[in-house]
C-alpha cells in the first residue's frame, strides 16, 4: 500500500497516526500493543485528524531519537522497521512492528505485570494477568484448555453425557479420552484437562465459575427493560440447543404462530445465529473472570458476545476472509467430532454470505472491552408486547405445577425438575421457575448467593395463598 492510500485509512487495530513524538509514552504503548496483538504501523509527521503531512525539519535526528527511545523503554527488545518517506516535500517516519515471537512486550517503566498492552480497535488496553498468560501460551503453542487439572480425576467428568452425545461413535476408554485430549498424563497419573472440565465437568461451576451462558430478551433497543432471561450451566455442546431454543421461543412470540406452522417461516435467521453461537462457545477465553457468554435479543437485533479478544496475529478482516486460529483446541475438537463445526475457518465467511443472501444488513463484528461481539440486525423489528395474551394460559398452567412441587418443602432446581418430570433445565428455568419468581410466588432460599450449589426455591406468602386459592377452585 502506498503512502497516499495509507493516509486515507482510518486508525484501527493495525494503524495509528501521530503528529510528532511530544507524547512518547503513548507512542511506546502503541508499539507494545502492536507487537503483542497483530502488528501494525505508526505514521509520524501528519495531523491526526486531517492527515495533512507536517513532516520533520531534521528527520535523521528524529529517527535516531525514536530508535533510542524504543531500545531504552521496551522489554523484551523490540526492533521495528523505520522508514522515511517524502510526501508533498514533507518527510514522514513510518514505524512498522510485526507480531512478535517474544511477546508479551512491556514498558520497562511499568514492569511486566502492569506495562503490557494490547490493541483493541484504535485504542491500547492494559492487559490483565489472564491476558498476559494467554499471550505467553500463544507463543508456546499451548492452548488454555489443554492444560491439566492435577487435583481432579476421571471421576470428575460426566462420561455418561459424553457417551450420549456421541451416540456410541466413541467409547469412553482411557485411550479414547487421551486421544480426544480430555485426559492427560501428569506425573504418572491420568487427569482431566481444563477443556474436559469445561465440556463435561460434573462441577464445572466450581472450577470455572464464569463459564456459563446468559440469555436475555429485552424490550426495545437497549437493556433498560428486560422481558425474559435465563442462565445456562449446560455442558457446552448441549448449550447450543438450549440457546437456540431460547431464541426460537422469542422469535415465535414475536411472529404469527399460524404462519410459522404453515410455512415454516422464522422471523430470525436461525442458521446464522446457530453458527455465531457455536463460534462464541468454541472461541471464548475461559480463563477470564467475571465474563460469561451473553446472548442479548433486542427488538431490532441479536448480539452474541463472548469473553476474549482475537488471538495474536488475527484481525477482524482476517476472520471475514476465513482465516482461522483455534483458541480452545480440546473444545474445538469435540465440537468437530459432534459435527457442530463443519470446516475450520468457514463459519464467519459462511454467515456473512448467508446474511447477504437473506438481504440482511451487514453483520457487525467488533472487539469491545476485552470481549468479542457479533451483532445480527434483523430484517424486521420484533416486538414482545404482543406476546402477553398468547402465552398467559400456558404460563399459568406451568406456574400452577411449580407451586404444587414446592407445596411441602423447598426444593433444589434438580429436585423440582424431577418432581415435574422435566429433563431440560432451560425449559424448567424460563418456562416454569422464572415466571413464578417474576410474579412473586417463588423465591430463593439464598437470594444473596443466586448461583450457590445449595440453592433451593420456596413458596412466598403470596405463593402459598395462590396455591390455597387454586385448591379451592
Amino acid at each position: 500500500m502506498n503512502i497516499g492510500q495509507l493516509l486515507k485509512h482510518e486508525e484501527g487495530k493495525t494503524l495509528e497516526f501521530k503528529r510528532d513524538l511530544s507524547s512518547p509514552k503513548n507512542f511506546l504503548k502503541t508499539l507494545v500493543a502492536f507487537a503483542n496483538t497483530a502488528g501494525g504501523q505508526v505514521v509520524i509527521g501528519v495531523e491526526d485528524k486531517t492527515r495533512l503531512p507536517v513532516g520533520f525539519a531534521h528527520p535523521l535526528d528524529e529517527e535516531e531519537r525514536l530508535c533510542s527511545l524504543i531500545a531504552d523503554s521496551v522489554s523484551p527488545r523490540l526492533v521495528p522497521n523505520v522508514e522515511m518517506i517524502t510526501v508533498e516535500d514533507k518527510t514522514l517516519l513510518i514505524v512498522e512492528v510485526f507480531l512478535s515471537g517474544s511477546r508479551p512486550h512491556w514498558l520497562k517503566a511499568e514492569g511486566p505485570k502492569s506495562g503490557v498492552y494490547v490493541r483493541l480497535g484504535s485504542t491500547n488496553r492494559q492487559a490483565d494477568r489472564e491476558l498476559i498468560a494467554e499471550l505467553r501460551r500463544s507463543v508456546e503453542g499451548v492452548a488454555f484448555d489443554e492444560l491439566p487439572m492435577p487435583g481432579l480425576t476421571v471421576d470428575d467428568l460426566d462420561l455418561g453425557a459424553l457417551k450420549t452425545l456421541f451416540r456410541d461413535q466413541h467409547d469412553v476408554s482411557e485411550n479414547e479420552l487421551l486421544t480426544l485430549r480430555l485426559l492427560k498424563n501428569e506425573q504418572g497419573r491420568l487427569v482431566p484437562t481444563k477443556g474436559a472440565v469445561l465440556l463435561f465437568g460434573k462441577e464445572r461451576e466450581k472450577h470455572f465459575p464464569d463459564a456459563w451462558m446468559q440469555c436475555g430478551r429485552f424490550i426495545g433497543r437497549d437493556k433498560a427493560d428486560i422481558f425474559d432471561h435465563i442462565e445456562l450451566q449446560d455442558h457446552l455442546p448441549q448449550a447450543v440447543d438450549s440457546i437456540m431454543l431460547f431464541l426460537r421461543k422469542h422469535a415465535m412470540r414475536g411472529a404469527d404462530f399460524s404462519e410459522i406452522r404453515r410455512k415454516d417461516v422464522w422471523s430470525i435467521p436461525l442458521g446464522i445465529l446457530r453458527e455465531a453461537v457455536i463460534n462464541a462457545l468454541v472461541h471464548a477465553d475461559y480463563s477470564q473472570r467475571g465474563a460469561p457468554i451473553r446472548i442479548a435479543f433486542f427488538d431490532d437485533r441479536i448480539e452474541i458476545e463472548n469473553p476474549g479478544i482475537l488471538l495474536p496475529g488475527m484481525t477482524i478482516d482476517d476472520m471475514r476472509q476465513g482465516v482461522s486460529k483455534i483458541r480452545n483446541h480440546v473444545i474445538a475438537r469435540i465440537f468437530r467430532e459432534l459435527n457442530l463445526i463443519e470446516q475450520w475457518g468457514s463459519g464467519i465467511p459462511r454467515i456473512i454470505r448467508e446474511a447477504e443472501e437473506l438481504g440482511l444488513p451487514e453483520l457487525q463484528i467488533v472487539e469491545i472491552g476485552m470481549r468479542f461481539r457479533l451483532t445480527v440486525t434483523l430484517a424486521e423489528k420484533i416486538s414482545v408486547q404482543k406476546t402477553t395474551e398468547q402465552v398467559t394460559e400456558q404460563v399459568t398452567e406451568q406456574v400452577r405445577r411449580i407451586l404444587n412441587s414446592l407445596r411441602n418443602e423447598p426444593l433444589s432446581a434438580r429436585d423440582a425438575m424431577q418432581f415435574l418430570g422435566l429433563r431440560h433445565r432451560p425449559t424448567f428455568i424460563y418456562d416454569y421457575l422464572q415466571p413464578a419468581m417474576d410474579a412473586g410466588l417463588v423465591e430463593m432460599t439464598q437470594p444473596e448467593s443466586p448461583k450457590s450449589p445449595t440453592q433451593k426455591y420456596r413458596l412466598t406468602a403470596k405463593g402459598k395463598a395462590a396455591l390455597v386459592e387454586n385448591d379451592q377452585s
